[in-house]
Order: C-alpha cells, then sequence, then structure tokens
C-alpha cells in the first residue's frame, strides 16, 4: 500500500514540535536551516540527531565537515526560523540568514545562537541512511541555556507558544486582611476570629506585619509573617507563622533572613513589588533568578499600583514560570493581583494558564486586591480544584459584610454556594 504523500505530510503536520536551526560551517562561510527533526539520542555519552534530506546543501556542508550545531529558537525568535527557512531575506535585504544574529562559535566552528532557549555544539559519529533523509548523530561537545524563556513552537505549519493549559488545583491565601481591618477599625477580636475561620478553611493567613500581629494558633502552615529584617524572624515564629514573607530587596540582607528563615523550618515567600509594570520586565526576570539561587522557597509577584493588562500579566508570566519551574530546585510562583477596570478575574485566569497555583487576595476585596471567594468561584467555573471550600469562604466574607455595615467589593460572594 502507497502512502499518498500529501496524507502523509498533513498527518506529521499535526505533531507539535520545538523549532531549531541547524548549522555547519564550510570554506566559504557559515550555513544554516530551520530544522524540527532534532532529538535527543543518549545522555552517557551525550549524543542527539538531527534528520536532514539529502537534496540540500546544508546536509552536503555538514556530511563533508563533520560538524553541525542546534540552536533551539525562543517565542519571540519567529522570524529567525522563517529566515532559515528561505521565507524572508535577512536583515539586510539580501540572503545573508545570520545578519542582525547573535551568532558566535564555541568548539566545533559551527555558529551558535547565543540569545536562543539552548544550543548544542556537536561533531558527527553517525551516519545512517533513512529513505530520501540522513540521520546524523553527534556527539555534544559544547551545549548553554544562557536564556531561560519559553519557546517557539511549530503545528500544523504554523509557528506558535505553549499551548494554555490549566493546573489542576489552585491555592488562595490572605495577604490583605489584617492591615484592610485595621484600615476599616475593626476590632482585634473580631479580625482573630475571621482569620481563624480562614485558616480553618485551608487560606494561609498573613497574621504578623510591620504594625500589628493577630493572636495565632493552630496549623502553622497557615499562618504567615511579613519582617523586613533576619531578627524579626525568630519572634515570627515562636508567635506560631509557619510561613516567613519579605519584600526583595538587598541580597546579603535577603540570604540572611533566608537562612534564618531555613533555621527554624519555615517556608519562605519573596515579594517584587510593581511586577508586571512593563519597564520592569526586565529587573523582575532578573530578581527571579536571584532569589531562585538564594534559595527562596516562593516568589510573589505583587501587581503593584500600577494596573496590568491580560497581556502583561501573560508575557511576565510565560518567562517567569520557565525560569522558576526548570532549576534543580523548582521554585513556586504566587501573585498578588487588583481588581481594577474588571480586569481582576481576566488576569487570574490568564495567570492559572500560565501555570500559575497560587494566588494571594484578600476576603471580600476590601483592600482593592481580588477576593479570596472570587478567585475560588473562578476555579470552579473552570473545574479546577481549589484547596478551600467555598462555603466557608462565603461564609467569612458575609460575616465581615455584617461587621462593616455594607456590601463588600468582591463580585460572588453573594453567589450561592452549590
Amino acid at each position: 500500500m502507497t502512502i499518498d504523500p500529501d496524507t502523509f505530510r498533513s498527518v506529521l503536520a499535526q505533531w507539535p514540535s520545538g523549532v531549531s536551526v541547524v548549522t555547519t560551517v564550510a570554506g566559504d562561510g557559515w550555513h544554516g536551516m530551520t530544522a524540527s527533526s532534532f532529538s535527543s539520542v543518549s545522555m552517557d555519552p551525550p549524543l542527539i540527531l538531527v534528520c536532514l534530506n539529502r537534496r540540500i546543501t546544508t546536509h552536503a556542508l555538514i556530511e563533508a565537515s563533520g560538524v553541525f550545531a542546534v540552536s533551539v529558537l525562543a517565542k519571540d525568535q519567529a522570524m529567525v526560523g522563517r529566515r532559515f527557512a528561505g521565507q524572508v531575506a535577512g536583515e539586510d535585504g539580501v540572503t545573508d540568514r545570520f545578519a542582525g544574529g547573535a551568532w558566535e562559535t564555541r568548539t566545533t566552528g559551527a555558529p551558535v545562537l547565543t540569545d536562543a532557549v539552548g544550543w548544542l555544539d556537536c561533531r558527527v559519529v553517525h551516519a545512517y541512511a533513512g529513505g530520501d533523509h540522513t540521520i546524523f548523530v553527534g556527539a555534544v561537545l559544547g551545549a548553554s541555556t544562557e536564556r531561560i524563556v519559553a519557546p517557539l513552537l511549530f503545528h500544523s505549519r504554523a509557528w506558535g507558544q505553549l499551548a494554555d493549559v490549566l493546573p489542576d488545583k489552585v491555592g488562595v491565601a490572605d495577604s490583605g486582611l489584617l492591615a484592610a481591618l485595621r484600615t476599616h477599625t475593626v476590632s482585634a477580636g473580631v479580625a482573630g476570629r475571621l482569620a481563624t475561620a480562614l485558616r480553618a478553611a485551608g487560606v494561609r493567613v498573613r497574621v504578623r506585619d510591620a504594625y500589628g500581629c493577630l493572636t495565632s494558633s493552630g496549623d502553622r502552615r497557615t499562618a504567615t509573617a511579613l519582617v523586613a529584617t533576619a531578627d524579626e524572624v525568630a519572634d515570627a515564629a515562636l508567635g506560631g507563622a509557619g510561613v516567613l514573607e519579605l519584600v526583595a530587596g538587598d541580597p546579603v540582607v535577603t540570604k540572611h533572613i533566608l537562612d534564618e528563615a531555613d533555621r527554624y523550618d519555615m517556608t519562605a515567600t519573596c515579594w517584587l513589588p510593581d511586577a508586571f509594570a512593563p519597564d520592569r520586565t526586565a529587573d523582575v526576570l532578573d530578581a527571579v533568578d536571584m532569589l531562585a539561587a538564594l534559595g527562596c522557597d516562593e516568589i510573589g509577584l505583587d501587581e503593584g499600583a500600577e494596573a496590568a493588562s491580560p497581556r502583561q500579566v501573560r508575557a511576565l508570566l510565560q518567562d517567569a514560570t520557565v525560569r522558576a519551574s526548570t532549576r534543580l530546585r523548582p521554585v513556586s510562583l504566587r501573585v498578588r493581583l487588583r481588581d481594577r477596570h474588571g480586569l481582576g478575574l481576566v488576569n487570574a485566569l490568564t495567570a492559572m494558564k500560565s501555570g500559575v497555583r497560587h494566588f494571594d487576595t484578600t476576603l471580600g476585596g476590601i483592600d482593592g486586591v481580588l477576593a479570596c471567594e472570587d478567585v475560588q468561584f473562578l476555579a470552579d467555573r473552570l473545574g479546577v480544584a481549589c484547596d478551600s471550600p467555598r462555603a466557608a469562604l462565603v461564609a467569612a466574607a458575609a460575616d465581615l459584610e455584617r461587621h462593616l455595615g455594607g456590601a463588600l467589593p468582591g463580585r460572588t460572594y453573594r453567589v450561592s454556594v452549590s
């Protein structure tokens, strides 16, 4: 039975893959092409393979030189992929595919794209015939992941990015209740009762900040303390908090606080303010790397004073989640989002679809931060499990409404509990 070539291509096009540029070197300079037929072969020794059509120029050059490199493209490098696929001219208007790129040589002389997701520099050790292609197996002599960002994908003849997959479960914490109730002159007794109700429902509650402290007892994993110096860590731990929060700052001070948190077996959360501001993206991503390297358990991204759009949230989280999750010791990301211009829950959905599972909120949304019961409501409608039962959150919000004597900013606490 003969397979129709168009049908064969159509079926293969349904297999999503990364996009790479395969390069080599010859007497007249560098050469390369876009390829998705790249795969790992062995870890020990490190081997990879590329499959190239025998009719193309790059095949003949690799066969002659015995070397090649593979550069895995990032989400923002589709133009590079198209250029090496012969779909567009180089940046200078001619066909120099290497024009304008960060191309350098390493061990073999084959060029690598230094700002790609990653690159591998190889010497050919095997070449196997495979129909109209040759399978070149390369021994990896050099490799690097100098730029950790989301990759570029190719599917059904289209360039794209990672598919959005909702998490199986999300969790909510309340890091604003203490300060908000103080602003509304609610008594410490009422504040303590509300905090206890939330903690009993599995919500992590900030019970200590720079201006006050609620009585803390029970599961220490549901009590957090905001500190500014290492000297405050012992008091926070002895006061019943199992989670330490700090605003990221000087790396030396931050490391000292993290070491103290580790000494008292506390989970450490480092917050980055105004994280979604467009002009802070590079600084925030650098800070994510720095905090992860220092040993922070969780990194919090706070929307801050400037309202963020879903596009800004997506752009940052797409790279931040990759940086946090691909480390030898993965770090969890948290977000604190405001409910401005009706975009709060849209941004929360965007965060979930970008890989975030942890949301810092405030009961009833009384400080402008997303309400914990609203995030739970969203998760429920999306079919995503939540660590905290909705009935308990709604009951706590109703109790808060009675004490404040008016409707809360939260959008869903009056919706019937199913």
